[in-house]
């Protein structure tokens, strides 16, 4: 059976080499998984990995997190769309780490015993705000969630063939089990791991771009084919611009992807930890996007825009090229889909589980919870990556005006005393809306940005008229 995901297109993969990684990679992340499982013993050590972690591995969690399946072919595909607007407004998503880093020693300090996102917004402005809030963020993790199973299945298929639904349940079953059996520990250990694959992989890329005459043909490809790509004034791509670097700070202040980690990360490491990541993670999506301007000079078959990345580089590099950017893009979904897995199962546990259906449950039910809610999440997300749907860019990028709505409630939480509950539920949702409708009359590269006007002015001008009367400085919250 076939699927309308991918038309026809050249195989750089034989069906056994891609057999062979998928297993080799598979086996390894399992085998860690459950080694680092041996340790988990509490929902703490579970949902936080102990409130420990250090330095190099918190820098390189957040790094790795971030550089999702999206990062690897959706900024491909909107260099090949926006041209070098895009390569640069995607670059972009790194101004959110850098500025989660002092949110994130804040966090800590406010909520030393936090769980999760919901916890702030529960006890900072009340059930409704928080409920909004929750509902809003499930929203976002669910669209992140399907556009990294596509992204799996897309990848393998456009590389070796493989069916789509094949590859996509082999790396959702895989990132569901390694997390199932070692909790945050393990997702930060493999994110390790995966980093390092990640940044040698794009240092090689880059390395083979640079040298010879590859950069002379792309530009002068360009010119020839597609000089609309090298327009820097070009409105549609302005507008993702300024739309992406919205959404990327969006994505990050709200999402317990972060959260969790700030509250993981021992005390005095977040700042250090985020600021570093960002840093890092600069080169990934600009290598990868320079990907779409060199398909273009090797006469590259694109049947859809989002396999821009791994079909430029297979033919790049021929069989090594693809299997690095199989390995890549295999780590990058990795290290994202665990993370978000077990980020989301956190909310419903903590935040539905036990807040709503069972406030008396004790830690050993809350992490008996966390189990089987995964694999509640992960079939839900199986479910809906099965049909050929839109494609990843537009499945993620509906969730803008959701995630932009939040940044300002966020950050008036954090910083303003006289951020109010009503100001904030109002934000949310009035920016959404807003938001919204600019995704369906102009286009998804304006959501974001409706989506965070509308709820500045909603919130400012909301908590003016009923200031809060909440104390900054009065101390710390018990979670």
């Amino acid at each position: 059976m076939t699927t309308g995901i991918i038309k026809e297109t050249t195989l750089f993969l034989s069906f056994e080499t891609a057999g062979l990684l998928l297993l080799g990679f598979s086996v390894l992340w399992v085998l860690l998984g459950w080694w680092l499982g041996r340790k988990t013993k509490t929902i703490d050590d579970h949902m936080l990995a102990g409130r420990n972690v250090g330095l190099a591995l918190g820098t390189a969690t957040a790094m790795a997190t971030w550089v999702t399946a999206n990062t690897t072919m959706v900024a491909p595909q909107f260099a090949y769309e926006f041209g070098i607007l895009g390569v640069f407004g995607y670059s972009l998503g790194a101004v959110g780490l850098i500025l989660f880093a002092p949110m994130a020693e804040r966090i800590r300090a406010m909520l030393p015993d936090g769980c999760t996102a919901g916890d702030f917004m529960r006890m900072r402005f009340g059930h409704t705000a928080w409920r909004i809030f929750l509902f809003f963020s499930l929203v976002y993790a669910m669209g992140w969630l399907v556009s990294l199973g596509m992204a799996g299945g897309i990848l393998i298929q456009a590389l070796s063939g493989i069916e789509y639904r094949i590859g996509m349940t082999v790396i959702l079953g895989v990132c569901t089990l390694y997390t199932l059996l070692g909790g945050l520990r393990a997702v930060i250990a493999t994110d390790f791991i995966q980093s390092l694959i990640i940044l040698g992989g794009i240092a090689f890329l880059g390395y083979r771009i640079s040298t010879g005459d590859m950069v002379d043909r792309a530009h002068a490809a360009l010119l020839t084919e597609r000089p609309q790509l090298l327009n820097l004034l070009l409105p549609a791509a302005l507008m993702f611009l300024f739309n992406n670097l919205i959404f990327g700070i969006g994505e990050i202040f709200h999402s317990n992807v972060w959260w969790s980690r700030a509250f993981a990360f021992r005390k005095g490491v977040g700042a250090k930890a985020y600021l570093l990541s960002g840093l890092f993670w600069v080169p990934v999506p600009v290598v990868a996007g320079y990907l779409a301007f060199v398909a273009p000079a090797m006469a590259v078959n694109v049947p859809r825009a989002d396999m821009v990345g791994p079909l430029a580089a297979a033919h790049l590099a021929g069989e090594v090229g693809a299997v690095l950017i199989f390995v890549i893009i295999f780590a990058a979904l990795a290290s994202s889909m665990d993370s978000l897995l077990a980020a989301t199962t956190d909310l419903l546990v903590e935040d539905v589980y036990r807040r709503h259906l069972k406030p008396q449950a004790t830690p050993e039910q809350r992490l008996k919870a966390s189990r089987f809610m995964l694999l509640g999440l992960a079939f839900v997300v199986w479910l809906l990556c099965l049909p050929d749907l839109e494609r990843m860019g537009q499945i993620l990028n509906f969730a803008g005006p959701f995630v932009a709505s939040m940044i300002w409630p966020i950050l008036g939480g954090l910083y303003w005393e006289r951020t109010s509950a009503t100001g904030v539920s109002l934000s949310m949702v009035a920016g959404s809306v807003a938001g919204l409708a600019g995704y369906f009359i102009v286009g998804f590269y304006v959501s974001a940005l409706l989506g965070a006007a509308v709820s500045l002015l909603v919130l400012v001008a909301a908590s003016v008229a009923f200031p809060g009367r909440f104390e900054l400085s009065r101390g710390k919250y018990d979670s």
